[in-house]
């Protein structure tokens, strides 16, 4: 099937006028080392804004033909783009958010590779220096603000949602825009849209200015999940592991809209940093939301939650089903409490120093199948390392599902195997299953292969 492209010239708007040789000519090197694949692929996602695919290996093989080359010119860099999607276009011309977002894309991949990967400062061997790397990534891209009092709330959820949970979800945003709270998602669809385009009425009717719109994503999921067009903020981490780590330390408190293998790899991320001992004492508001209608999608959660980590992560978190109102005024009372911990400590409010997270929530986890089979998912080992491990087995699966490497590595060794105790693994099966039959795995309309094998 042909699908419409359109190929054109574009210059960039703001900080991103000059690159040096070097790093043009890895931009373009198409060899292993080379950043062309990977800076093809992120720009063709951000062209892909609005499309119905949720398949990286798809929209690659759509786009075949796409190619991006940088030309170098004495008044600076031009983007020579051949085959975009061409409902990234309007009479022509490139939408402008698609055209911030691409450049976005440029200034993330070119700093992480020559200002933090090959950057002898940073140690990302350790914790200290992945945390590093997390903040001055987030610091170049602007999104570290210190002039701003604590109201960043982080909206999760799956892309792959029904139309009363995306209605209930701008709904929350709506709510949590009127008492002048911005918004941090995913960037993609489904729950990540949702609360940022509730937020932006309720924003302008407050005449707020400024609203922020922060969207984090990285790219190995960026293909499936194509950031959203009210995404004012992009910024795109270099694995998922410091994209989650972006979101805990950069937001003041988060709100978990339905979702699917993705939303419960995120909920076990920070159910795993809360239960650490050395973050008892920190006030961190997590709120699990949803429609009448999802009533049983969250006690499915909160059983898992209970019989897989205990009592102790159940309070770490609220469960508000069909009220809005309630949701906001939690989130919004939670972050003063947020605000009196760290100025009583003296701590940022921009960047959340303070959070301990162990090194196994920040080691960049491959999900080979091999990877899949050897996972600890036992109770012999300390709660908050449970977390960790089972926040990998749902990663892999995400993997599975959506993302390029990990649908080919399907395709070609068959499904992951995921091996446990029967106690840890019944639950879990239980739990991907109800994700299956309530069509959470992948977009309305695509028919779902399981990409995994749970081994008792």
């Amino acid at each position: 099937m042909n699908y419409d492209v359109v190929d054109t010239l574009i210059s960039p708007e703001g900080r991103l006028e000059v690159l040096s040789k070097a790093e043009v000519a890895k931009l373009l090197d198409t060899s292993q080392g080379g950043l062309y694949q990977i800076f093809r692929k992120c720009a063709l996602a951000v062209l892909n804004s609005g499309s119905s695919i949720d398949d990286g290996k798809e929209l690659l093989e759509r786009y075949k033909d796409f190619d991006i080359k940088i030309i170098q010119r004495e008044r600076g860099i031009k983007l020579d783009i051949r085959g975009a999607p061409a409902h990234a276009f309007v009479d022509g011309k490139m939408i402008k958010g698609i055209h911030e977002h691409l450049f976005s894309v440029l200034r993330d991949i070119v700093y992480v590779n020559f200002e933090v990967t090959d950057n002898p400062r940073f140690d990302l061997t350790r914790p200290e220096g992945i945390t590093d790397a997390v903040f001055h990534i987030l610091r170049n891209a602007n999104v570290i603000q210190p002039q701003r009092n604590p109201n960043l709330v982080v909206c999760w959820g799956g892309h792959s949602i029904n139309r009363v949970e995306y209605n209930y979800s701008k709904h929350v945003g709506y709510q949590l825009g009127l008492r002048e709270l911005d918004i941090c998602t995913g960037c993609g669809p489904g729950a990540m849209k949702g609360p940022m385009k509730g937020a932006t009425i309720g924003h302008a009717k407050q005449r707020l200015q400024g609203g922020r719109y922060l969207g984090i994503s990285e790219p190995g999921i960026i293909a499936a999940e194509s950031p959203n067009p009210i995404v004012n903020d992009l910024v795109i981490m270099p694995d998922i592991e410091k994209r989650l780590e972006a979101f805990v330390r950069t937001g003041h408190g988060i709100v978990v809209f339905p979702g699917g293998a993705g939303t419960a790899e995120e909920i076990l991320y920070i159910l795993g940093i809360l239960l650490h001992p050395d973050n008892a004492e920190q006030p961190f508001p997590l709120v699990f939301t949803g429609p009448a209608t999802a009533r049983e999608y969250f006690e499915q959660i909160d059983h898992f939650i209970g019989l897989t980590l205990g009592e102790a992560a159940q309070r770490r978190y609220k469960i508000i089903i069909d009220d809005p109102d309630a949701v906001a005024r939690e989130m919004q009372q939670g972050i003063r409490q947020v605000r009196e911990f760290r100025k009583s400590r003296s701590d940022a409010y921009y960047f959340n120093w303070g959070l301990r997270i162990d090194p196994e929530f920040q080691k960049p986890f491959r999900p080979t199948h091999e990877n899949m089979r050897n996972l600890s998912l036992h109770k012999n080992q300390e709660t908050h390392l449970l977390a960790a491990h089972l926040r990998r087995a749902f990663s892999g699966v995400v993997a599975g599902n959506v993302k390029e490497e990990g649908i080919r590595a399907i395709e070609q060794f068959g499904k992951f195997e995921i091996h446990g105790e029967n106690e840890i693994m019944a639950p879990m099966d239980a739990l991907l299953q109800s994700f299956v039959e309530q069509s959470r795995m992948k977009l309305p309309g695509k028919e779902y292969v399981p990409c995994y094998r749970v081994v008792r």
